[in-house]
């Protein structure tokens, strides 16, 4: 399968971490992404290895493994990796193809040049990880 710039652009631009990301920095946003082809039961990412790469699953599926215990599936659409590729720091699951799955994926330092380069994806970012964070904890503290 070979994905077309636009078709790119649209994947990066459902996801919502990138919200509010103007057209023209969503297109040189794509610019910087690769598919990569993964067949059933291969391993995308491994839980506690430093992630280089953030993905959208562009077609097939996935699902999300912690601690050896199923926590999710993935379809087309989602994505997965952000975290490791923003603090650095070791995958907190493993993610495997549960079928033939196209992802398209941004390299760390593709991302990272990014979020330096065009201030509305680096604007985007916060907003998408603060609305993650304020979900996770909204009712806790009231």
């Amino acid at each position: 399968m070979t994905l077309t710039h636009d078709r790119r652009s649209a994947l990066f631009a459902a996801v919502p971490l990138f919200a509010g990301v103007a057209p023209e920095d969503m297109d040189r946003l794509a610019a910087r992404t690769v598919e990569v082809e993964y067949p059933a039961g291969r391993v995308i990412v491994r839980q506690g290895e430093v992630g280089t790469g953030f993905f959208v699953i562009a077609s097939g599926a996935a699902e999300v493994i912690r601690d050896g215990t199923h926590t999710a599936s993935l379809a087309p659409g989602d994505f997965f990796g952000e975290l490791s590729v923003l603090d650095g720091r070791p995958r907190t699951a493993q993610v495997v193809a549960t079928e033939p799955t196209v992802c398209v994926a941004l390299a760390s330092w593709e991302f990272e040049a990014a979020v330096r380069d065009e201030p509305s994806v680096a604007l985007a970012v916060l907003r998408g990880l603060a609305a993650r964070l304020r979900d996770l904890t909204e009712g806790t503290h009231h």
